[in-house]
């Protein structure tokens, strides 16, 4: 119950002049039509309680202790209700906001549906929703207020579950959403000083009434009448002592409680009504310009209609504290009804506990005569068989270790007897009775044992799943109608959100799941027509009801997990370059903390870097090398030292190498030289000697060159022809001819070849052009 005057001001003003307020007359219609109306919720009250298990009353209670017969409940209906609500909890959705294909709606639908979705975690919906479930189901019937918070540091909206009782409602109307009901009456008892402070200008009568209550006109006596007494009190004087609804309606002398009542109706007037090219339908407003405007150019089209307008007005028992309209934007009461199903006749509302009563009963009483059956005894005797009373008989009897004294002298008589008989054939036939009246509940609840998650009838997982489908296709009506309840709590909350963001631009920023990135939406953005030079409005979230529609949308883990499977067998038939693609989408479904890092470490794998982002990669590594520079290049330093160094010793060593191959070489050719012309050693001594050579002391180590075992032939002749005595020497002739021949000029180095002769010389051999040049041997 939202206490509070909060009308817009516009739509006061909007309304100024109409008398629609409502009288106490008509006030006091309505609740003799509350008292006239079929009587049920007596009956549900009844039903609710045998769902709690509180299914015997004190008078049957009464009968069975007088009769011996023990108490006994076996609760069947609350196991059949927490089915079907864990079937609701399984298949809760989630409301979207989807657009209706007009250009715009896209971005309006889909900054709304965030805006919706926070809304519906932040106000509690799904637990008002699922709160309102249990008694739609079985009783037929339960409400949701939607409405704005009082508390201003609380959520700026609230769904609550209301309780059937404090509701009242036109039982004519024929729409499930009570679009066409005349009123719908709230009470609630309330303390007088909190109702005060709510209404502070009507806060002497409030006191008044919570201390004397509908009497309170006649404790001041004729003469408070004549001054004395505020100028609220003495109108309501003639209310208070002409009304007929009984002090205990809304007055408890015990707790000095009072009902407020909320009364919520509708008033139908005559209105003008626009109805625009696009199909938009507006009341006509004389004050707007563009309605004007619209009209002369003949873009609107003008027509009479009748519509309803709601009010809402609070009473505390005759007295009216406050009338006005509505202060929501939608048409409807704030009271989304759950109705489960109606009588065609009455239009009472019923669930599912109604079948379940009678076997209900029949199986308590089952089992109590059952479990009285296995103890009841039955006796046959004569009079004064017994040596005892027959209170104090029946007493014995009854117990397991009774004692049962005989009259001797009596039962010697002719005819006398005295028998115990027990039956137990009675106690098969209760048996056989409770299996009956246990699936007569199923029967009638519409629920099996396998959709109640026990052992049934199905041997195979087919015929496990067959039932479960059986039930569900009998709770379709059921979950229907919910449906169509929770719908319009989430079309109540979009219009709340719709009036709050007004005209004004806002940014709202969508964010993103594992799959998607976030983004952000401009509602009510201001732009300037190119072609007219006007402002107008991108993304008008006032015509949104006009451009969207909700739709429900599964959001449990089970769902998700169903989703996943259907998947994961999709993609196992996927190539794998498409399975690749398919991997995040896949990722996001599962129920791991860490799903949006996954998706992201999925696309990182397998996705092949762009130009561009190469191109980035490569600038910051620059950036990273530039700062790292100073030590990078002492390090390159000291690197390209440590190579230098390892190339010149290298060197050296290639160099030691190479002049001891020289020397050796040098020294070969020098003890040649040497062997052949003894005469050159002391010339060779003289110039080294000259040169300023000192023998090293001590000498040098000896290098021990191999000596080879014989001499290599010498004059060998010239050519050597194979078979042809090269092997000797050369005879003394030859001898004596080389001896003639000038001699060959030889170099001065040793450690280079001998010069050739020079070309005018003669020539051996191959080496002439023919064999007459040939020089005689």
């Amino acid at each position: 119950m939202y206490m509070t005057d909060d009308t817009p001001p516009e739509r006061k003003t909007f309304e100024a002049g109409e008398d629609l307020a409502i009288s106490l007359t008509e006030y006091t219609d309505i609740c003799d039509e509350i008292e006239q109306q079929p009587f049920w919720r007596g009956t549900a009250d009844k039903e609710m309680d045998y769902a709690d298990g509180n299914q015997l009353d004190s008078e049957l209670l009464q009968r069975q202790r007088a009769l011996g017969i023990p108490p006994a409940v076996e609760n069947l209906v609350n196991p059949a209700l927490l089915s079907i609500q864990g079937y609701e909890a399984k298949t809760r959705t989630d409301w979207r906001v989807t657009p209706n294909g007009q250009p715009g709606g896209q971005d309006v639908a889909d900054g709304l549906n965030f805006k919706l979705n926070e809304a519906e975690k932040q106000s509690k919906a799904d637990r008002a929703c699922s709160a309102a479930f249990r008694p739609q189901i079985g009783v037929g019937v339960a409400w949701v207020e939607v409405a704005r918070q009082a508390d201003p540091f609380s959520y700026r909206y609230r769904c609550r579950y209301i309780h059937r009782n404090e509701i009242h409602w036109d039982m004519k109307a024929q729409e499930d959403d009570l679009s066409d009901a005349r009123w719908l009456r709230r009470q609630r008892w309330l303390r007088p000083d909190r109702i005060a402070k709510t209404f502070p200008k009507h806060r002497e009568l409030i006191e008044a009434c919570g201390r004397m209550g509908s009497n309170w006109w006649g404790m001041l006596g004729p003469e408070g009448l004549d001054g004395g007494m505020s100028t609220g009190l003495r109108n309501s004087w003639d209310e208070a002592r002409s009304w007929t609804v009984q002090e205990d309606r809304w007055f408890n002398p015990t707790s000095k409680e009072l009902c407020l009542v909320e009364l919520w109706y509708r008033r139908w007037v005559s209105v003008t009504v626009l109805t625009m090219p696009d199909g938009r339908v507006v009341e006509y407003d004389e004050d707007n310009m563009a309605h004007n405007i619209a009209i002369a150019r003949g873009h609107a089209e003008v027509s009479k209609a009748v519509v309803s307008r709601v009010r809402r007005s609070f009473w505390l028992g005759p007295h009216l504290l406050h009338d006005g309209p509505t202060p929501y934007p939608h048409p409807h009461f704030p009271y989304a009804p759950f109705i489960g199903f109606r009588e065609d006749g009455t239009g009472k509302p019923y669930g599912y506990i109604r079948d379940m009563i009678f076997p209900q009963d029949s199986l308590n009483s089952g089992i109590s005569k059952l479990r009285w059956g296995m103890g009841a005894v039955r006796t046959e005797r004569t009079k004064g068989a017994v040596a005892m009373s027959d209170a104090q008989f029946r007493q014995q009897v009854a117990r397991v270790d009774a004692d049962i004294l005989l009259d001797p002298e009596e039962m010697q008589k002719t005819g006398a007897r005295f028998e115990v008989k027990r039956d137990y054939t009675l106690t098969e036939q209760h048996y056989k009775m409770l299996d009956d009246n246990r699936a007569t509940i199923q029967r009638v609840s519409a629920v099996t044992s396998g959709f109640m998650g026990k052992e049934g009838t199905a041997r195979s997982g087919l015929q496990e799943q067959t039932q479960v489908e059986q039930s569900n296709q009998s709770l379709g009506v059921m979950m229907d109608n919910f449906r169509a309840g929770r719908k319009m709590v989430g079309e109540l909350l979009l219009a709340l959100i719709i009036e709050d963001l007004g005209r004004k631009e806002t940014v709202i920023v969508i964010e993103g799941d594992a799959v998607r990135a976030d983004r952000s939406v401009t509602i009510n953005k201001v732009e300037e027509d190119p072609d007219t030079g006007l402002p107008y409005l991108s993304n008008d979230v006032q015509r949104t009801r006009l451009m969207v529609g909700l739709e429900e949308v599964p959001s449990t883990n089970t769902y998700r997990g169903q989703q996943l499977n259907a998947l994961s067998e999709a993609v196992k038939s996927l190539p794998a370059q498409y399975q690749a693609a398919a991997m995040p989408f896949l990722a996001s479904l599962m129920d791991v903390p860490f799903k949006r890092d996954l998706v992201e470490a999925l696309r990182a794998a397998g996705r092949q870097a762009s130009p561009e982002e190469v191109e980035k990669q490569v600038q910051e590594r620059v950036a990273q090398e530039v700062k790292l520079a100073g030590l990078e290049l002492k390090a390159r330093e000291l690197d390209m030292k440590e190579r230098l160094t390892e190339a010149q010793i290298k060197q050296l060593m290639a160099q030691a190498v190479q002049t001891g191959v020289q020397a050796a070489f040098a020294a070969m050719q020098g003890g040649a030289q040497v062997a052949q012309m003894p005469m050159i050693a002391p010339i060779a001594d003289a110039i080294m000697q000259g040169a300023g050579y000192t023998r090293p002391s001590p000498g040098g180590d000896d290098p021990n060159f191999p000596t080879p075992a014989q001499t290599a032939a010498m004059n060998i002749k010239d050519p050597y022809i194979q078979g042809q005595g090269g092997a000797g020497v050369v005879a003394p002739a030859a001898q004596q001819e080389a001896a003639a021949e000038p001699p060959v000029r030889e170099n001065t180095s040793p450690t280079f070849p001998p010069r050739p002769r020079a070309g005018g010389e003669g020539m051996d051999g191959i080496e002439t052009a023919r064999t007459t040049d040939n020089i005689a041997a």
